[in-house]
């Protein structure tokens, strides 16, 4: 593949080895030759002028020379790789169909775009050209300076001594994106923003060129002020009769095109088979330019062979100081590998001279499968550059048919020049570039500096080859440093604009294009979901974690434990604009949804019946307050109303999935939407593609014919209908049973799958590649559908009258095929106040209840005084804890009896296990259970559960809880399963504990409910760095989603550090790994917490550790609020420090941005206890610079006492990060009262001075404390030192400084390091702190003199120095 084309002209000259021969004098005499006047110009380029050409069989002896020669002068991102005639309909595939004096079209792929010639021929006015305009007329002295382009001076921002000039020339200012791009090309960084010297945001076009002639780039990032000096880069002002002489600017013209000649001497190794068939070719990279790739050829058609070496002459243009080269070849021939010895390189010009050895193979086969290799210059003996291999991460998008299996390319490009095009060829995976798949490919180069661009693109070869490229993450291995490249665009010429190749800016790291990422989906999913708010719809609002639906009651009173058919649950959207909806009752058109307050209520009507609706990037909703942002409806787990001040708590949720009703009533036109940009289509052939656009192509009628059973036919091509027939799901079917499908409706989502009524258990589903074909349910997203009406249809055949319940009547499950909720129950020890009990003798005159069922249990040779209690599973949720009782527990249980109950069973769908267990309180607490029996009282259906087990701790497994499972035809509809359970306990001191360990799992189909760690397979239980084997018998869980942990210990030397939790489930041989990696119980937002959720570790969802909420003595509600940049959040944990009169409250852990915490523009809300501490006077907050992205910018910090409502609002507008303002990850703000003056923040400056002593300096991370009269300034890392760029070296001070609420007056220090890196033992000399306040200077000296190194003196290394009396001024 040709290189990047370049600017300078470059031609080569074979010699012998004894120095350059004369070329041999063509015969043109007996062999005339014919020359053809060309002229080529750039596909879809009018603005390209062309370039003309003389084809000749002495200029170009083969089509490929002409390709090669037309990449140099035409700018196509991949070389000129295809010539046709000016509209395309032909390929020039030869000289000979060149024709003199036409005109021919060159592009890098098979598809051509059309130009207007006549347009593309026009030379441009002299006024219009960029290029100064060179004039032989004297100037005049009145010429105004505005007759040229404006010169504009940019600066990058927060560096003002990097100033460029740019000329706003036509073809820069043809829009303001435009000159971002070009602003982006000459600063060699991303410009996406600009602003005056002043930090006024300059927002257009206009505004640019009317600003004051020098602006500010930035990227995504705030404003940096500072000195933007524009003095030094104007033109300096020229005095009257003084003559300027051009004589020296023309001489120094011509000899910047003076070209140089370069002698180059190449050695092939004498390895077997290190020659090569392929052609070589050299790029020299210059600092002022690079040239074009050279082509060793020679004359005798022998280079490049085993042992020998080859010399050439090469020409070039300018091209500066030399500083690397690539080397490489074009993989031709039968035997391309290639090893390369050493290149000598001459310039007889200057007499430089350059060795530079390779010993590296290019091949395919060997090594990294490279062809190519840059090569950095040798200055003396050092690299003048380090060479990097960048990893290169590749995200093809999740649309459907997104892959591609064609060859992708990839340029990279720096301020220090680029890597030249190269295959991007062997990933770690084992097929490249497949649908959602993120590819990680290594390339090595010279080091480009800071990267500012990706050319990305494919040859468009194979089938399907169309290619949905998401992102490119770009790592350099050698700054450590993280480039992002957002596209979310198509490289398909059958796709938006027909392009196959794509320039990408760079956009930030990989934490901000996560957010851009995030950011857009939740863009294309309000556009995909907003038809749902169009005025006069009727919604619901599903709670994934109550799993119930938001009710208004008459009272106005508001929860979210509806029923789907319960006639409260349903809202009308009568006023729609924008994002902003009012919910009126469907049943009580006086009430709406509102929040009054922070609290959900109805109203009736008005602005807090304003709701801003704000999705999320997984199709869920929040209901936001138009009045008071920031106030949402918001639920707790039991489906009651959390007040505002609750929020940021965990077991809340404020997520709805969002129902509309009526989608599916005869003739309706809809859209039965795959991804957000993509739909189920009728291809032409009769085949349906879940890729199809979401155009009118995709739009299909339904037609209803009973309740959840509906044919879908194309609205485009009349009379053919969806299908499932002979194995195939196409959309040829006539209407008949093949083109029925019951309509599952799936709430997790608001998503439906299409299940064939003649083929139950067959759903219509989605190939990777878009194709449709019949499949088994499952929960890919394979077999999802998100229905959008296009135009609603009516209430037929089922009549006008139809209620909400009738006309969305469930469908009843497949008998082959059946979906399991993820509801669960663990167990709980309390009883549940729903069961209902009677005796055996008892009799009921009620009218039976669909509700209604009758429970026998038969106890075997041994019965329990135990409280047992039952849960039941069923497919659409769960009933339980039940607890079994009666008046007299006594008589309940005893060996070879059967006790009868009656219990109440809502809603929860087909029953498909039971789990039934005792709590083991009674000295009787062994307990052999036969057989469960329950039957339905109204249908008499009957489930016979046979247990045959033993529920005691010490016997069997240990577990006094077991799970049944439904059995039909005589096989259980899911095996029983056990699972072998590896608990870790972690390495750390005191890591161990003697407390009772709980566990749960949760999968697909449920849970397995709280048991208790029992029976290991060690002696002892979690011992440290011990590895404890449990087995945990269940109903099969299908794949295993995440664990519950629990530890309750009230004293410290019992809690508990687990690493991580392996479940192996021994029937699919599956390893599940949890990571737990922190102590149970633990802190977070300053309560206690004895259980943690742990997710599996390939899904990794960052969910908040269950909270309970209590109100105590000394609650204080703690508001933080992030701002509003684009990167403001972190992925930091957070902490808070209080200080009060009487002590400080210590670290109180906030939580982790990992978990949905400190995003960006939020305000989060915690609450701390602060008892007993005293008056505050001062606050402290920070991070521990942990995650992927922990810079924040933090707003504001509110305290308030919520039994005084006292509060203090502490404005920050600060980043905290070691890479912005003073690098400190902490700040310390003062209380303000209004009956007392804040104490200062005051600045002290550390002088650190390091011993003389042998080996006395260090590479640790130090850390220091100042201790004050008035408390302490926290653990700070002393990162940044003012006056040297290595610190704490032998002899040396090292000047520091922080940021401190005034400490008065300090008495000591605590001094360390963490022991990381080399060398680490540190010898200490002394500390001078100095402060200035404004009625007091203080210099404090604490004197050390010792070793803090483990391994000398007393092996401490953390010292406590006092302050030296006598030294304190």
């Amino acid at each position: 593949m040709s290189e990047t084309p370049s600017t300078s002209f470059s031609t080569i000259h074979p010699i012998s080895p004894e120095g350059p021969g004369p070329y041999p004098r063509h015969a043109s005499i007996l062999h005339p030759v014919v020359a053809k006047r060309i002229n080529f110009y750039k596909s879809g380029d009018p603005q390209f002028s062309g370039v003309r050409v003389v084809v000749n069989p002495r200029s170009f002896k083969t089509f490929d020379a002409l390709l090669d020669n037309l990449s140099r002068k035409v700018p196509l991102p991949f070389g000129v790789r295809n010539i046709s005639t000016p509209r395309g309909g032909h390929s020039i595939t030869r000289l000979e169909e060149l024709q003199d004096g036409q005109a021919y079209l060159c592009s890098h792929g098979p598809r051509v775009q059309p130009v207007d010639l006549q347009r593309a021929r026009r030379r441009p006015r002299p006024w219009q050209s960029p290029r100064a305009v060179s004039a032989h007329a004297p100037r005049r002295p009145a010429l105004p300076a505005a007759a040229g382009p404006r010169r504009l001076v940019v600066f990058r921002n927060g560096d003002p001594r990097t100033g460029r000039v740019v000329l706003l020339s036509r073809a820069v200012t043809q829009s303001f994106e435009a000159l971002l791009r070009h602003l982006t090309e000459v600063l060699r960084c991303p410009v996406a923003k600009l602003y005056t010297t002043d930090g006024r945001k300059v927002p257009s076009l206009q505004a640019a060129i009317l600003s004051s002639g020098a602006v500010v780039a930035a990227g995504r990032e705030p404003f940096k002020p500072g000195n933007y000096d524009i003095q030094k880069y104007l033109p300096s002002a020229r005095l009257p009769g003084i003559t300027h002489h051009r004589g020296n600017a023309r001489n120094a013209r011509s000899e910047g095109r003076k070209g140089s000649n370069w002698k180059v001497s190449i050695i092939t190794s004498d390895l077997p088979n290190a020659g090569t068939s392929s052609q070589i070719y050299i790029v020299l990279y210059g600092k002022q330019r690079s040239s074009a790739p050279i082509y060793l050829y020679g004359t005798d058609g022998a280079q490049f062979q085993v042992g020998h070496e080859d010399n050439f002459t090469i020409t070039v243009g300018n091209i500066g100081s030399l500083f690397k080269i690539r080397i490489g070849h074009t993989n031709s021939g039968l035997s391309p590998a290639w090893h390369c010895k050493e290149i000598q390189l001459w310039n007889t010009y200057s007499g430089e001279q350059f060795y530079i050895p390779v010993q590296r193979w290019l091949a395919r086969e060997q090594e990294d499968g490279e062809i190519c290799r840059e090569l950095p210059i040798i200055n003396k003996g050092q690299p003048v550059l380090p060479v990097t291999v960048y990893e290169v991460r590749v995200a093809t998008g999740e649309l459907w048919n997104a892959g591609t299996v064609a060859n992708v390319y990839i340029s990279l490009y720096g301020e220090k020049g680029d890597t030249g095009s190269r295959q991007l060829f062997r990933s770690k995976s084992s097929s490249n570039f497949l649908r959602g798949q993120t590819d990680t490919f290594f390339l090595e180069a010279v080091h480009l500096g800071d990267l500012y661009k990706v050319v990305i693109g494919h040859d468009g070869l194979g089938p399907g080859n169309g290619w949905f490229l998401d992102d490119i993450v770009v790592r350099d291995t050698t700054s450590n440093r993280d480039y992002a490249f957002l596209c979310r665009r198509w490289l398909d010429q059958g796709e938006e604009d027909g392009k196959i190749a794509r320039d990408l800016y760079a956009s930030g790291n990989s934490i901000s294009l996560g957010r851009q990422k995030l950011e857009l989906k939740r863009k294309e999913t309000w556009a995909a979901e907003s038809w749902k708010f169009t005025k006069g719809n009727t919604l619901q609002f599903y709670n994934k974690l109550t799993g119930g639906f938001v009710r208004l009651h008459p009272g106005g009173t508001v929860d979210a434990v509806g029923q789907k058919t319960d006639r409260y649950a349903f809202f009308d959207v009568i006023f729609n604009k924008g994002n902003v909806c009012i919910f009126q009752s469907h049943q009580m058109k006086k009430l709406f949804l509102g929040l009054d307050n922070g609290t959900v209520t109805g109203v009736g009507g008005g602005t807090p019946a304003e709701l801003r609706v704000l999705y999320q990037a997984h199709r869920c909703a929040v209901l936001e307050s138009v009045l008071t942002p920031g106030d949402a409806v918001i639920f707790d787990r039991h489906g009651k109303i959390a007040d505002a001040s609750s929020t940021g708590y965990a077991d809340l949720s404020k997520e709805f999935v969002i129902c509309a009703k009526g989608v599916f009533l005869d003739s309706a036109v809809i859209l039965l939407i795959t991804s957000l940009r993509q739909a189920l289509c009728l291809q032409p052939d009769g085949s349906c593609t879940g890729a199809g656009r979401q155009a009118e192509n995709s739009h299909w009628r339904v037609h209803r014919i009973s309740s959840g059973v509906c044919m879908f036919e194309s609205v485009k091509n009349a009379q053919m209908y969806l299908r499932i027939k002979d194995g195939r799901c196409d959309g040829t079917g006539a209407g008949d049973i093949d083109c029925h499908f019951k309509i599952k409706k799936n709430l997790e989502n608001a998503s439906i799958s299409l299940e064939s009524l003649k083929s139950p258990g067959l759903f219509v589903g989605l190939q990777s590649d878009g194709q449709a074909k019949p499949i088994i349910y499952t929960k890919d997203g394979s077999v999802f559908f998100y229905p959008q009406v296009i135009q609603f249809g009516r209430d037929y055949p089922m009549g006008p009258s139809v209620t909400f319940s009738q006309e969305e009547e469930k469908v009843h499950k497949s008998k082959n095929q059946m979906e399991i909720s993820p509801k669960s129950a663990a167990w709980s020890p309390l009883p549940s106040p729903t069961a209902k009990e009677i005796r055996c003798s008892q009799s009921s005159k009620e009218l039976l209840s669909e509700d209604e069922w009758k429970v026998l249990v038969l106890t075997g040779d041994s019965g329990t005084q135990a409280n047992v209690t039952l849960w039941v599973y069923g497919d659409e949720g769960t009933s339980g804890p039940i607890r079994l009782g009666k008046d007299n527990p006594e008589q309940l249980f005893l060996p070879r009896q059967e006790d009868e109950f009656q219990v109440e069973i809502r809603s929860i769908g087909e029953i498909y296990k039971i789990r039934i267990g005792h709590d083991g309180t009674t000295e009787q607490a062994e307990w052999n259970l036969r057989r469960v029996t329950m039957q339905h009282m109204k249908s008499k259906k009957t489930l016979d559960f046979a247990a045959n087990v033993w529920l005691s701790q010490i016997r069997s497994y240990g577990d006094t809880v077991c799970e049944l499972p439904v059995e039909k035809g005589g096989r259980a509809i899911f095996p029983l399963v056990r699972y072998c359970v590896y608990v870790h306990t972690g390495q750390l001191n005191h890591a161990e504990t003697k407390m009772e360990v709980y566990l749960c799992l949760y999968g697909e189909r449920g849970d397995a409910g709280l048991r208790l760690l029992h029976q290991s397979n060690m002696p002892k239980k979690f011992q440290r760095g011990q590895i404890d084997m449990f087995q945990v018998e269940a109903v099969s869980l299908g794949k295993l989603q995440k664990v519950l942990l629990r530890c309750e210990a009230s004293d410290k030397s019992q809690y508990w550090y687990c690493e991580k939790v392996v479940v192996r489930d021994p029937d699919t041989a599956s390893k599940f790994v949890f990571i737990c990696e922190r102590w149970l119980p633990f802190m977070s937002q300053g309560i206690i917490h004895s259980e943690i959720e742990l997710y599996l570790q390939e899904m990794q969802i960052n969910h908040q550790p269950k909270i309970q909420e209590e109100a105590n003595e000394g609650d204080w509600k703690v508001t933080v609020v992030t701002g509003d940049f684009e990167d403001a959040s972190t992925s930091a944990t957070v902490f808070l420090y209080v200080y009060g009169e009487t002590k400080c409250s210590g670290p109180i852990i906030l939580g982790s941005g990992k978990h949905q915490l400190f995003n960006t523009n939020s305000a989060d809300i915690f609450k701390v206890n602060l008892k007993d501490i005293g008056e505050i006077y001062k606050i402290r907050i920070g991070h521990d610079n942990s995650g992927k992205d922990p810079r924040w910018y933090l707003e504001e910090i509110r305290l308030e006492n919520i039994a005084t409502c006292e509060l203090f609002c502490l404005p920050v507008d600060s980043w905290i990060a070691e890479n912005e303002n003073d690098g400190d990850i902490w700040k310390e703000i003062p209380i303000t009262r209004a009956n007392k003056a804040p104490l200062p923040v005051v600045v002290y400056e550390i002088r650190i001075q390091t011993g003389t002593t042998l080996g006395a300096e260090t590479e640790s991370n130090v850390f220091i404390n100042l201790i004050g009269t008035r408390g302490d300034s926290g653990k700070r890392r002393l990162h940044r030192s003012k006056n040297n760029h290595v610190k704490f070296q032998r002899g040396q001070v090292d000047v520091f400084s922080i940021k401190v609420v005034s400490l008065g007056k300090l008495n000591k220090v605590l001094i360390s390091h963490d022991g990381k890196g080399p060398g680490n033992g540190w010898f200490l000399e002394s500390i001078i702190v100095k402060s200035e306040e404004e009625d007091s200077n203080e210099e404090v000296l604490f004197p050390c003199n010792r070793w803090l190194d483990e391994y000398q003196d007393d092996g401490k290394t953390e010292r406590e120095l006092l302050a030296q009396s006598n030294h304190r001024t």
